[in-house]
């Protein structure tokens, strides 16, 4: 079997949004694995689940662990999802990490344990290693000729070294690749003969006084030496997921681009297996362990946690980092209570790294920081104000305040977020203690459990929907 890949670009320049963790970008460790006592790389206090976790980087970056489950514990706002963000921007690009919710896989047109086994092989990479011929060298000239009517081009394309100097003749498909990446004269470029795909590596030194063909983002390289062709090795990055599905169907690639999958069968990846396996032995690829992580997991039933227990035991397995707010609770299934609503066999197979509430500096510093990524001033008594909010109700209602805030200083024309900002913004949105507090004075007002609602001072009772009827008008058999 000849197993197809295909190196995505993965780069998202564009994309500036705000979100939840947008701070994060990293664990905010030294070398020696210690939290810095300051706020870094986004991260502030939870130095022991902090410390927790860069060991569990050292040991993924090091290849030493794979299939092996930690989970993440602690109360509501203890900053679990934003260790496992830390975790994911000190591993890199280069190792896998897939982040999905519990409740994700019962959303999903595909049976539970596909969602979960597609997962699962997202988080392994495969480093696929291949020699290929390059040209290398600094371009001197290029012409190109085009016909009358504008369908037929041809061209030459002058290409040096510091040893050596050739010319090219160019065909539609290298001038349409060179006109693509808008190389010039002096540019050092990179061909791959295989392929045809041109690469710009920057511009050469000696073309360092041309002002004109220089901009912000110019990168300046030295002239290639030697032979115009070599041969180097290129490693490119797949997951196994990736494989697949190029090798599910003859159109697979493109299902990576419109995220219509669907289901792989077993006898695919139990090939790909074997052949990523053989190229291990040869030398031609190295398995990479990356890391899934699973978020609020109680919300997974006995079959998705028997399925997680198998699958941590495969050849290709990953680090499965879990994370939930939960205490003693029912594992969603089953009629029995277990600790964080997972079962026990898997529980004793999970390391445990556990959070705790920050205290009132913290507070501050993350709410301080939260303002600074959505650029927003406050000033100083806003932000105490906002910090006894965070302690007295919870630190996402008070980083939720932040923006609000600024709207309404804003609406006042003002650019920095003082006390009355605050109060107003604090009396304008509910936290859930407030809200829960409105529910039970006036819960005679809302529709309870039983259907009672109080209306006009009477009290009425919702009446319950109609059963369904079939085409024939016979009332449907709902007893199944």
């Amino acid at each position: 079997m000849s197993i197809q890949t295909i190196n995505q670009n993965k780069d998202l320049k564009g994309l500036s949004l705000i979100a939840a963790h947008s701070h994060i970008s990293g664990l905010g460790l030294d070398d020696n694995l210690q939290p810095r006592e300051q706020s870094s790389q986004g991260m502030v206090g939870q130095f022991r689940a902090r410390k927790a976790a860069g060991v569990i980087l050292k040991m993924v970056e090091n290849g030493s662990i794979a299939g092996r489950a930690v989970l993440i514990a602690g109360p509501p706002s203890t900053g679990k999802t934003a260790i496992a963000m830390g975790l994911s921007q000190s591993l890199g690009k280069d190792v896998p990490f897939t982040a999905i919710a519990g409740s994700e896989i019962f959303s999903l047109e595909l049976s539970k344990t596909e969602a979960l086994t597609q997962a699962f092989r997202k988080s392994i990479g495969v480093k696929i290693k291949e020699e290929t011929e390059l040209i290398e060298g600094e371009v001197v000239e290029i012409q190109i000729d085009r016909s009358i009517t504008g369908g037929h081009k041809q061209g030459k394309l002058t290409i040096k070294t510091t040893d050596m100097e050739t010319i090219y003749e160019l065909g539609n498909k290298m001038i349409d690749g060179l006109t693509s990446e808008k190389v010039l004269a002096g540019d050092v470029i990179s061909i791959d003969k295989s392929s045809g795909k041109i690469t710009k590596l920057g511009r050469s030194f000696t073309r360092s006084r041309d002002y004109d063909a220089m901009g912000p983002d110019t990168k300046f390289v030295q002239c290639p030496e030697g032979e115009l062709q070599t041969r180097k090795t290129v490693v490119h990055t797949v997951s196994l997921h990736e494989i697949d599905v190029i090798n599910s169907r003859s159109q697979g690639f493109l299902a990576l681009f419109s995220g219509d999958t669907g289901e792989i069968r077993s006898e695919v990846r139990d090939q790909i297996n074997t052949k990523v396996a053989e190229w291990k032995e040869e030398g031609k690829a190295e398995i990479v362990p990356g890391v899934l992580f699973i978020d609020e997991v109680h919300m997974l039933d006995i079959e998705s946690f028997s399925f997680i227990n198998r699958a941590l035991e495969d050849e290709f397995a990953p680090i499965v980092i879990m994370a939930t707010n939960r205490g003693v609770t029912k594992t969603r299934g089953t009629n029995y209570k277990s600790p964080h609503g997972l079962p026990l066999d898997l529980l004793d197979r999970s390391i445990i790294i556990q959070t705790s509430s920050y205290n009132e500096e913290e507070i501050k510093q993350i709410i301080s920081i939260r303002a600074q990524e959505e650029e927003v001033d406050l000033h100083p008594d806003a932000l105490n104000l906002l910090t006894k909010i965070g302690q007295e109700t919870s630190l996402r209602y008070a980083s939720n305040l932040i923006s609000v805030s600024n709207q309404l200083a804003l609406k006042r024309r003002s650019d920095v977020v003082e006390l009355e900002d605050i109060n107003r913004s604090y009396i304008l949105f509910l936290d859930s203690a407030r809200s829960v507090a409105y529910l039970q004075e006036f819960s005679d007002q809302y529709i309870d459990d039983t259907g009672n609602v109080n209306i006009g001072g009477h009290t009425s009772k919702v009446e319950a929907a109609p059963a369904a009827t079939a085409s024939n008008g016979d009332a449907m058999d709902t007893s199944a």
